[in-house]
């Protein structure tokens, strides 16, 4: 098996954060997936005793984060909106390169409400380390066209813009920074009815293949950050990528070894 320093690859250690952190070698990773704690009371692990200790938290296993990046890695942080542009601004400090901040527009608000707009997305911060040689397969990622009769006489003859005939790609447009993807439990219903998850923020894994196919390359190195139920290390492995990861709760860490078929 691979090693990673002190750790072997292809493994999710049930350990804090900051210590799997400390073993992991630097510039190793070349994708990050990061699903953590959004200070929102999803749990224990997602409750803090106020949001200046979230930040702090949050920052200091970032700057630890940013050290294990390769030079030419990329980052995924999922959160909320309000936390993600706090987040925005501390980062913006770091040599680390914004690239977009994706909508996740889930078809699924965290819960109704008649005194606001209801809440029907999550935010996904992209970054890279370097501003311009960095992994970005976007080809890999290309989505249907929207009017597919006219795609279809546009393959024949082409459409007119800016003066250029136009002809469409056979693999679809390119991926654009909303992403309409349902939300995991609503994939999950049965019979019509949302049964209980696992965990209680799980990520869809059509969502998290795009991420792993557009940022890495087989036998690349993915950091599975804060594990949950292992959804970013088993896409890893289905798709040919070594992964990495850490979780806090032994609970998904059992969950997670029985997915991943060890």
């Amino acid at each position: 098996m691979m090693k990673n320093k002190n750790l072997d690859y292809n493994k999710v250690y049930e350990m804090d954060v900051f210590a799997f952190l400390n073993k992991l070698e630097d510039r190793s990773v070349d994708l990050a997936i990061v699903d953590p704690p959004y200070n929102m009371g999803k749990d224990t692990w997602d409750t803090f005793v106020s949001e200046d200790n979230y930040f702090k938290f949050t920052i200091k296993w970032l700057n630890l984060l940013l050290k294990k990046m390769k030079p030419n890695g990329s980052l995924y942080l999922f959160n909320n909106a309000y936390n993600s542009a706090i987040i925005l601004s501390k980062l913006a400090k770091k040599n680390i390169y914004f690239k977009n901040w994706i909508t996740w527009y889930k078809k699924d608000g965290f819960s109704a409400t008649k005194k606001k707009y209801v809440n029907n997305q999550e935010v996904i911060l992209f970054y890279t380390l370097n501003d311009k040689k960095y992994t970005f397969n976007c080809d890999e990622i290309r989505l249907p066209y929207a009017s597919e009769s006219r795609i279809a006489a546009a393959q024949k003859k082409g459409i007119i813009k800016n003066g250029k005939r136009w002809f469409p790609n056979e693999k679809g447009k390119l991926c654009p920074d909303v992403w309409e993807i349902t939300s995991q439990r609503h994939i999950d219903k049965i019979n019509g009815k949302v049964k209980k998850q696992a965990h209680p923020t799980p990520k869809p894994i059509e969502m998290i293949e795009r991420m792993v196919k557009a940022s890495s390359n087989e036998g690349d190195l993915v950091l599975d950050l804060f594990s949950g139920t292992g959804t970013t290390s088993y896409v890893a492995k289905k798709l040919k990528r070594n992964f990495i990861g850490c979780e806090n709760e032994h609970k998904y860490i059992e969950i997670i070894n029985k997915r991943l078929g060890e």
